[in-house]
């Protein structure tokens, strides 16, 4: 029997110190060594059931020694199962004393624990098992009370009174009562950071418990994987990260980490508050459009027509003629003045030299109007064959508009037509009024 309780001590410590490292909840096994007392009082008088606790340990037999071992595993909720087993020596059979009697017990137990996590843990427990009494065994029922008080987070004291109650004529009814040692093992903590896989969110990197084992690098109390910066100590309004310039922007997001911006340009200034951020403005302190880098569109010739939109951007004109300046009645009217002192030579289209001055002028005018699109009409008196009539104001409208092209008028704002007699402006019946229908017209196209 003293090797049997020394190799149960030996078996005992390497389990317990094997798993020494494991928390409470976290861990499934419990691991009892210790002594136990028999108390066979009363033997067989019922009445008298109770005295043993009022006669102590007058009855008790205790083997001075390791006496029992027991192994249980935690299945969830309170309640844990396993399995005990002790030796003992009889020398006290209730009131009657006997040699020294051999007892073996092997039991299995089912406990239920009623607190969680405490220093002192109280619990209940039930079973059933086989006890040996020298060579006659028996089986028994078993029901008992106990408590652990732990010293720390995996080792503490127990102390456990249990009823056996023999089923067989010949076996013996009787208390065992057990005090020893307690260590719990079986939990795992693969980072090493005190939280055990189990409730470890990060199993694999080493956390804190307020992040219920996850890391925060940083050290800013936001945990890693909520940090969009978990390298960069910053604050929970910007999820982890830093705002050097305090401007709402995350550093990380900020065109402009060390200027106080707007959110809407990535966190950089505007100081004319014209959309286009200072970095891209080239006229930062004057507000103009970002298709022209920040700076406002000119007006070169003051009209109210931006030069963007201004189709004539050198020569003031009206917002309704495109900044163009627009051709009245009165320029029409002195376009026409000069036209129709554009003289021929006699029977052809070639323009006289001496109408060289009247043409530098209609020239001058028509640059006036840069847009504006004319149509050069000519016409003729009713002398000769109408045929001839159309063909020579044809020629000599089209010879006008050659001779203002040559001179640098666009020929798309320019057409010829000729009518021939048709359009008089005057009576054929006299020179005069043949005079003043030989002519040239130069209008404003329609």
């Amino acid at each position: 029997m003293k090797h049997l309780s020394k190799l149960m001590l030996v078996a005992l410590l390497i389990v317990g110190f094997n798993n020494v490292q494991a928390q409470d909840e976290n861990n499934p096994w419990q691991v009892q060594f210790g002594v136990n007392a028999i108390d066979v009082y009363p033997t067989g008088d019922v009445s008298s059931f109770g005295n043993e606790f009022l006669n102590a340990n007058d009855h008790w037999n205790i083997l001075p020694s390791i006496s029992f071992i027991g192994l249980s595993k935690s299945v969830g909720g309170g309640f844990s199962v396993g399995a005990r087993g002790s030796l003992n020596k009889i020398s006290k059979l209730g009131d009657v004393a006997v040699d020294d009697l051999s007892h073996y017990a092997l039991d299995g137990t089912i406990k239920y624990n009623f607190i969680k996590n405490t220093v002192v843990d109280p619990f209940v427990e039930i079973g059933g098992g086989y006890t040996w009494i020298d060579e006659i065994g028996a089986g028994t029922v078993n029901g008992g009370v106990g408590v652990n008080i732990w010293f720390t987070e995996n080792l503490g004291l127990t102390l456990q009174s249990t009823y056996k109650n023999a089923f067989e004529d010949y076996g013996v009814t009787h208390f065992q009562h057990l005090a020893g040692l307690s260590i719990k093992f079986g939990g795992t903590d693969t980072d090493g950071d005190g939280i055990y896989d189990k409730d470890d969110a990060c199993p694999e990197v080493a956390g804190l418990e307020a992040f219920n084992g996850c890391p925060d690098a940083d050290g800013d109390g936001i945990e890693d994987s909520k940090d969009s910066c978990p390298n960069e100590a910053g604050s929970k309004e910007m999820n982890g990260c830093p705002d050097a310039d305090g401007d709402g922007v995350a550093d990380k997001d900020d065109a402009c980490p060390n200027e106080a911006g707007l959110a809407a340009l990535a966190g950089c200034p505007d100081a004319d508050s014209d959309g286009v951020a200072d970095k891209d403005d080239s006229c930062p302190n004057e507000a103009g459009p970002s298709e022209n880098k920040g700076c406002p569109w000119p007006d070169a010739d003051g009209d109210s027509v931006l030069d963007k939109d201004d189709k004539c951007p050198d020569v003031a004109g009206t917002v309704a003629n495109a900044g163009c300046p627009e051709v009245t009645a009165e320029v029409q009217k002195q376009l026409n003045d000069y036209a129709r002192t554009i003289l021929f030579d006699t029977g052809k289209t070639s323009i006289k030299a001496e109408s060289t001055s009247v043409m530098v002028d209609i020239i001058g005018i028509l640059k006036e109007y840069p847009t504006a699109k004319f149509t050069v009409e000519g016409h003729t008196d009713s002398v000769g064959s109408a045929k001839l009539n159309q063909s020579l104001s044809e020629s000599r409208a089209l010879s006008v508009k050659e001779f203002l092209v040559e001179k640098g008028i666009e020929e798309f704002r320019l057409s010829a037509i000729g009518y021939g007699e048709d359009k008089p402006i005057a009576t054929n019946n006299t020179r005069s009024g043949r005079k003043q229908n030989r002519r040239v017209e130069i209008n404003l196209g329609k």
